[in-house]
This record gives C-alpha cells, structure tokens and sequence, in this order.
C-alpha cells in the first residue's frame, strides 16, 4: 500500500495518540485503567491500519516509521508479535536513514531508533542534527527531542519513552 496525503493525517493521528498514552498522568490527572484500556487499543488499531503503508518518497516513510516506532512503544498488548513489527519498522528506517536531509524528522528518527536497538552511531548523528539548531529559538518538538537525547545519553539502555533532562553537553 502505498502512501498518500490522508496518511500523513493518518501519521500525525498516530503520533499524537501514541505521544498521549506514553505520557498519561504525567501532568498529575489520575489514570483509570478503562481509558488506558481504550487508548492502548486505539493505538495498537491505528498502528496495524498504518503498518503495511509504504512511504513513496524518504520523508514519507520516516513519518510512517517514527510514528509506528513511537506506537508499538506505547502499546502494551496486541495480537501480533510486535517484536517483529518493531525489526520490520527497524529495517524500513535502516533503508532510508542515509536519504534524509539533516532535520527534525530525521533526528526523531534517529532517536526512536536509537531507544530500541542501542548504537550510539545514532544518537551522535542526532547530536550533530541538534548542534546545527544552534543560535536560534528552538520549537517546542525540537526541545522534546533535546530532552530525548539527553535522557538517552543519562540512561543508555532505556527504553522509550523517556523523561530525565540532562545537559546536551
């Protein structure tokens, strides 16, 4: 299947649902295990809806793949091997990681990545992605990714998500 501009709706839908369940209660709200339920459902769902989707140009797949990694990391449960969705994901990024132009997009990708396979090839290229932000007002996603690099570079085994800061230096 290939991709088209709903699923860059579809992606950003992912995203946030994803983003949503991997940091629920973090703002101080009580959790109720029946909206977890539904929001771990919704986005193991919208995750197998988006899995066979291919990217038809380098930017399209990394969305497609930095949203499905940002998923399967907040999904609990389903009823596929999400291990093997997780390579399948790993594999498809590891195609296109070199085609990217130094960005946001590709220093997220860089990062989830890093979060499930360890090698610190990939968090130095999302540093150098960083350095380059240098000398300007960084937008908030800029910063939640300075935030991640950090926490990965404190906690170099961890799994996302992740929420320690430390210093990029």
């Amino acid at each position: 299947m290939e991709y088209n501009t709903n699923m860059s709706s579809d992606c950003q839908q992912l995203y946030e649902l994803a983003h949503k369940a991997l940091h629920l209660g973090e703002d101080g709200s009580p959790v109720y295990a029946d909206e977890f339920a539904r929001l771990n459902t919704e986005v193991f769902r919208t995750a197998e809806l988006l899995f066979p989707v291919k990217g038809v140009t380098p930017e399209e797949e990394a969305e497609i793949c930095v949203s499905l990694l940002l998923a399967y990391s907040a999904v609990i449960e389903g009823t596929v091997n999400l291990e093997e969705h997780r390579q399948a994901i790993l594999d498809r990024s590891s195609a296109i990681l070199d085609q990217l132009p130094a960005s946001l997009l590709k220093c997220r990708l860089l990062l989830y990545c890093y979060g499930e396979v360890f090698v610190r090839e990939l968090l130095e290229q999302a540093r150098e992605i960083m350095i380059g932000w240098g000398g300007r007002e960084l937008t908030d996603e800029e910063k939640e990714m300075l935030e991640l690099h950090n926490t990965l570079l404190e906690n170099p085994n961890s799994k996302l998500p992740c929420n320690n800061i430390v210093n990029l230096n």
